[in-house]
């Protein structure tokens, strides 16, 4: 009779547990049903066969039930159904890195433990019955789309242990009864639209050991002193959120902190000493482990302490933005570890240190805008790591040396600024070492000597000599300069022609010539250089008849002043080769007038070509319609004749927007509309390629059958490049038109660099506002 019993008893405890696998299978039907493209990665998920729920991707099984649900990257679309609160016995899920929208709750899993729903699109409120997953210990939603007041149901997790609530748009102030959750050792609310003060009642919440609320968020007031509470935090990250008035001296309490972000606020006063007794800070100066210090635009005033890299271990300092004043330190590169060096707006003056020529780990040095004076030491213009050196508006003087030393090559370099300062003496020879320099900016010093000839072996796209004292005749050899768009060395003592060979450069933008001794005749080929816009010869000694072909007809009077030995039309200056019949200064207006209406009608002309091309874009490969694209943009830019002279305009402001452009002829899709909600074509293609050039095909239209994966790859890269969302990061429309227009040909050495990596710029997939929001490297890359 016993064994009759418990075989009874097991049956129906098989049957039971049957049953609530069925349930669970049930629910895992209808969330599959909720997800877009599923296949391939949930081929497992067998809607035929329940008894295989515990083997399918992504679940884990305990006692016959689902446990666990990890959907972790899995680049799933669509909605969540609410049918995933019938996995009652769910202790852990995770549906994060997916592209998941609409909104979510979880209610009724009791044994609920983590959960995490980050890198999403979920949108709504997180308003849940919390008291229904009162065990849960980690919650973690950052970088969504949740538009609400900051949940207060929270307050019923009293086991909650991570709250991460950044990335999203939550509005209105922090709670104060958020200094009630007394079990939380890490909580990030940045990235958001905060305002208001910061709560005091934060500095209640002793067990925290990480606390970021910054980015975006904009508070009033003052950091609160009650945060010097947080004995045992590490982390604490404050930047970019509008604070104001001193650092509390009462942070030399938090002997624990490491890490100290306080950049972009209002914060004045100077550096507390207390912080010199927290013995693990890595971000004040007398401490050994001391790696990085960012305390940039801000208000901080006093010196930078004179202790500053003597540990060895310094690698990136940024103190720009401030009103420090006082001398640099000598010891930032005692052992070779600095690597940026970042100083530029304050009011710093003396010499710069003897050892950072010798700084052979530097990559940026950025030191303009101070009272600098003295020389540039030895070598460090020629440093073989160096890719930008900015040294401009200080009282810089002396001569720039020879590179001293063979065996360092300064291949990287590619922006050098020396403007406005009191360098003299010639160029010397060894700039022709800096063979990736692309932009060279030497205006406003005292040089002299001739403009050497090695200056056509630099493949600049920007130089500027201009204010300076250089004699003697341009050099033809500035004919080799291909890549040149902008050319200023106006302000001079030049003499003799313009040389034949400047024709050469065909992608020249801006050439000024203005406040020389030129002479001889404005050669004519200059008009064959259809890129330039703007052009000025005046004042020189310029003779004979001005041209009036090609380019030259886009100029005004004024670009041609104080050369009184120049005739022609435009000069109302006849050559004495006919009789002059009109009104004087008549025809120079007539001429303005119907070269304007001229100008509208060629644009429209262009922009509807441009249109009929891009209807018929799959009979043209991607090399034909970017012709259609350097014509159409250019007409557009011409349409203002004043525009056309003076280029008032911001180019940057249509970049972007050509950027999309770019991207909808290479991939056949609309701007908006065809990926899903609060997605663009930029967004979508970045996450489409992971912004790797090399995947642009994965993309493309695939009616474009003959285009080389090269080209395609290039234009996808020059798209990338055109809709950074940080303007400043982008190129300029001359710069587009390089790249462009020199493809397949040659490309540029800002192309063979920027292509040498194979991931684009990362750009976070929602507004411009919520960019780049993944802690240090947002804030490094705000550096550049």
């Amino acid at each position: 009779m016993v064994p009759f019993v418990v075989l009874t008893l097991f049956s129906l405890l098989s049957t039971t547990c049957f049953a609530s696998l069925v349930d669970d299978f049930r629910a895992l039907v209808s969330l599959k049903q909720g997800f877009e493209f599923p296949e391939p990665v949930l081929n497992s998920w067998d809607l035929s066969n329940p008894s295989s729920v515990c083997s399918w991707v992504g679940i884990h099984c305990s006692r016959g039930r689902v446990s666990s649900l990890d959907l972790t990257g899995f680049n799933l679309y669509g909605t969540v159904s609410p049918q995933i609160s019938k996995l009652d016995q769910l202790a852990s899920v995770s549906l994060a890195g997916n592209n998941f929208s609409g909104t979510i709750e979880l209610v009724g899993l009791s044994k609920l433990r983590f959960l995490n729903i980050s890198n999403n699109q979920f949108n709504g409120g997180l308003d849940w019955n919390y008291t229904s997953i009162a065990d849960l210990e980690v919650f973690d939603a950052f970088d969504n789309n949740f538009t609400a007041f900051l949940p207060l149901g929270i307050l019923n997790l009293k086991k909650l242990r991570h709250l991460e609530l950044g990335g999203n748009y939550f509005y209105g102030r922090i709670p104060a009864s958020y200094g009630k959750l007394a079990g939380l050792e890490y909580l990030s609310l940045m990235g958001n639209d905060l305002h208001g003060k910061i709560p005091g009642e934060l500095g209640n919440l002793t067990s925290l050991r990480e606390i970021y609320l910054g980015n975006f968020n904009v508070f009033e007031g003052e950091i609160p002193v009650e945060l010097s509470n947080l004995v045992n935090l590490v982390h604490m990250d404050l930047s970019s959120c509008g604070l104001d008035g001193p650092i509390p001296n009462e942070l030399g309490n938090l002997k624990l902190l490491h890490t100290l972000y306080l950049h972009i606020n209002l914060l004045s006063g100077s550096i507390p000493k207390e912080l010199g007794k927290l013995d693990e800070l890595d971000y004040v100066a007398d401490l050994p482990n001391l790696e990085t210090l960012q305390l940039w635009n801000n208000n901080f005033t006093g010196v930078i302490p004179r202790n500053l890299g003597r540990n060895g271990k310094l690698q990136i300092l940024d103190l720009s933005s401030n009103k420090l004043t006082g001398t640099i330190p000598q010891d930032l590169c005692s052992s070779n570890q600095l690597r940026v060096l970042i100083l530029f707006k304050n009011f710093l003056f003396g010499p710069i240190p003897e050892g950072l020529g010798a700084c052979f780990s530097l990559t940026k040095v950025r030191l303009g805008q101070n009272y600098l004076n003295g020389s540039i030491p030895s070598g460090f213009i020629y440093l073989p790591e160096l890719n930008l050196a900015e040294f401009q508006s200080n009282y810089l003087s002396g001569t720039l040396s020879e590179n001293g030393n063979s065996s360092s090559k300064p291949v990287k370099l590619g922006q050098l600024d020396l403007s406005n300062n009191l360098f003299s003496g010639p160029l010397p020879s060894s700039l022709s070492n800096f063979s990736s320099l692309q932009t060279l900016l030497l205006s406003g010093n005292k040089f002299s000597g001739p403009i050497p000839p090695m200056i056509g072996e630099l493949q600049v796209l920007k130089l500027d000599l201009s204010r300076n004292s250089f004699s003697g005749p341009i050099p033809p050899e500035i004919g080799n300069c291909f890549y040149l768009t902008f050319l200023d060395i106006s302000q001079n003592n030049l003499s003799g022609p313009i040389p034949s060979d400047m024709s050469n450069i065909h992608n020249l933008n801006y050439l000024n010539l203005s406040r020389n001794h030129l002479n001889q005749t404005i050669p004519k080929s200059l008009g064959s250089l259809k890129s330039l816009t703007i052009a000025d010869f005046s004042f020189n000694d310029f003779a004979g008849k001005l041209p009036e072909s090609g380019q030259f007809s886009l100029f005004n009077a004024s670009s041609f002043a104080g050369n009184p030995l120049l005739c022609g039309p435009l000069l109302n200056n006849p050559c004495n080769f006919t009789a002059v019949t009109d009104t004087p200064g008549k025809a120079p207006s007539n001429f303005k007038l119907i070269f304007a209406l001229g100008l509208l009608i060629c644009s429209l002309v262009f922009a509807t070509a441009a249109l009929i091309k891009a209807k018929t874009f799959k009979k043209s490969t991607v090399k034909q319609a970017r012709k259609e694209i350097s014509l159409f943009f250019l007409s557009n830019l011409l349409i203002n004749a004043e525009y056309a002279y003076t280029l008032k305009v911001d180019e940057k402001s249509d970049v972007y927007s050509f950027g999309v452009v770019l991207l909808e002829l290479l991939t056949g899709r609309r701007p908006v509309g065809d990926f899903g909600d609060g997605v663009d074509i930029v967004q979508w293609s970045k996450r489409a390629t992971n912004n790797r050039r090399e995947d642009a095909m994965a993309i493309a239209d695939p009616r474009l059958t003959m285009v080389p994966k090269e080209e395609a790859m290039h234009l996808f890269f020059i798209a990338m490049l055109c809709s950074q969302e940080n303007s400043i990061e982008r190129p300029t429309m001359r710069e587009v038109v390089q790249m462009l227009s020199e493809f397949p040909r040659q490309t540029s050495p800002d192309y063979h660099r920027s292509s040498s990596s194979s991931v684009l710029p990362q750009q976070s997939k929602k507004s411009a506002e919520k960019k780049e929001m993944d802690g240090l490297s947002y804030k490094q890359d705000l550096l550049v």
